[in-house]
């Protein structure tokens, strides 16, 4: 079965109770196995929008869903967990992205794996080489994590310090 890597933020509400709700409904009802998750990181948001900072993890996992299948999925948990549409890089409840599916290269109207900015993202690197379990995907994360520019920010989340009461167990 191939494995993949989800992408998971949160900026609004409970963030990381949000991310922790997403990361169980992928595990329930996408029959994923062996769901491992990074830590979560508190990031400085991308993009034109002023905005609160993120949570972010990264999600390793194993599934029998096709790359289409596993989108629909992770779609229809955000719908359900209230995320609303907004402008791009805008404020979210939660965002699930497919990273990386095996080796494959998928190119439609709707979904691009790998995600077009996974090796631009230190709020996406930095998670993924926690969990990766490739030693090659583990150390060419860390080598473009070498190379790009320290902003925007990320750091490990510490709830107590960030004045948060939020679950940080997933």
């Amino acid at each position: 079965m191939p494995r993949i890597y989800l992408g998971l933020g949160s900026n609004l509400g409970d963030r990381a109770g949000n991310l922790s709700e997403a990361a169980g409904q992928v595990s329930t009802r996408l029959g994923i196995r062996n769901l491992r998750l990074s830590s979560l990181y508190k990031t400085e948001p991308v993009g034109p929008v002023d905005q609160p900072w993120f949570l972010n993890a990264v999600a390793e996992m194993i599934t029998t869903l096709t790359p289409v299948a596993l989108l629909n999925g992770c779609q229809q948990i955000e719908q359900q967990m209230g995320r609303v549409p907004t402008e791009r890089w805008g404020p979210r409840l939660i965002d699930i992205d497919v990273l990386l599916y095996a080796n494959l290269r998928v190119q439609t109207d709707r979904l691009n794996v790998p995600h077009p900015e996974l090796w631009n993202r230190r709020f996406v690197l930095t998670p993924l080489v926690e969990v990766a379990r490739s030693s090659t995907l583990r150390d060419r994360a860390r080598r473009r994590l070498a190379e790009l520019p320290e902003r925007p920010t990320v750091m490990p989340y510490r709830p107590s310090r960030d004045g948060e009461t939020g679950s940080t167990k997933l």
